[in-house]
């Protein structure tokens, strides 16, 4: 039932937002069907493709580094105690800071590339991912964890037959929330950076007050969100098959 509520909802949000757009009659807010055919002009022309492909290279590389650093640091927090109390400060301080706020500070040291997008979209993605990993490690079931130490296990062992699997579901929805956030800093890095990508478009959009280009470049951010975020459930319900359906909420 879920596909057919989910085809349903989009239809009804598409249906409102053409007659919202047609009614309000704002240059701001074009019907969908505008915007849709301004997509159309945009791909038509290459630019779309091109700035996509962009984007996604630089999605793909902020997300690595962050998935690699999160998970590393994260379990290093969650097995350590002295590890947790030097680290954990600057964690949640840079969790809570404003992502945006450093980019100017990439842009000097990195200058106007990929690298400095790259450095963004780090500092919206490790943290929460960070954080995430470090609570699910430390949730660790410990009648489990001592079991495992009376059989003579050691911490390699622990960590990857007991910790880590008990740990997976919570890490993984840091996975997912990680991968939401990457987008996030990927749009806004290239939108303050302004040279390559979506953002690049979206800000030449908005200096023309073409409304309909901005929606139809949301439009692909969205999706771009989207299917990020189905491949990280993909990847979660194969590594996590073993989980009951009702401990994931299903009904």
């Amino acid at each position: 039932m879920k596909a057919p509520a989910t085809a349903i909802s989009l239809a009804a949000g598409a249906a409102a937002w053409e007659l919202t757009g047609r009614l309000a009659g704002a240059s701001f807010f074009p019907p969908l069907s505008t915007v849709l055919a301004r997509l159309r002009d945009l791909a038509a022309d290459g630019l779309i493709y091109a700035s996509l492909r962009d984007s996604l290279v630089n999605l793909a590389l902020g997300f690595a580094i962050s998935l690699v650093a999160g998970l590393g640091i994260g379990m290093a927090m969650g097995r350590g105690r002295k590890v947790e109390a030097a680290l954990g400060v600057y964690v949640y301080a840079l969790l809570t800071a404003p992502s945006l706020v450093f980019a100017p500070v990439f842009f000097a040291l990195l200058g106007a590339g990929r690298a400095s997008i790259v450095a963004v979209v780090v500092m919206y993605a490790m943290f929460v991912i960070i954080v995430n990993t470090a609570s699910a490690v430390q949730s660790a079931p410990a009648h489990l964890v001592e079991m495992a130490r009376s059989y003579g296990a050691g911490e390699g062992q622990l960590l990857l037959r007991v910790v880590l699997p008990a740990a997976a579901p919570m890490i993984l929805a840091g996975v997912r929330l990680g991968v939401g956030r990457a987008v996030t800093g990927m749009i806004n890095g290239e939108m303050f950076i302004a040279v390559v990508g979506l953002g690049h478009v979206v800000t030449e959009a908005g200096g023309r007050f073409d409304s309909a280009g901005v929606l139809a470049v949301l439009l692909v951010v969205i999706a771009v969100a989207l299917t990020a975020t189905a491949l990280v459930q993909a990847v979660d319900r194969r590594l996590t098959r073993w989980v009951p359906k009702t401990s994931r909420g299903f009904r």
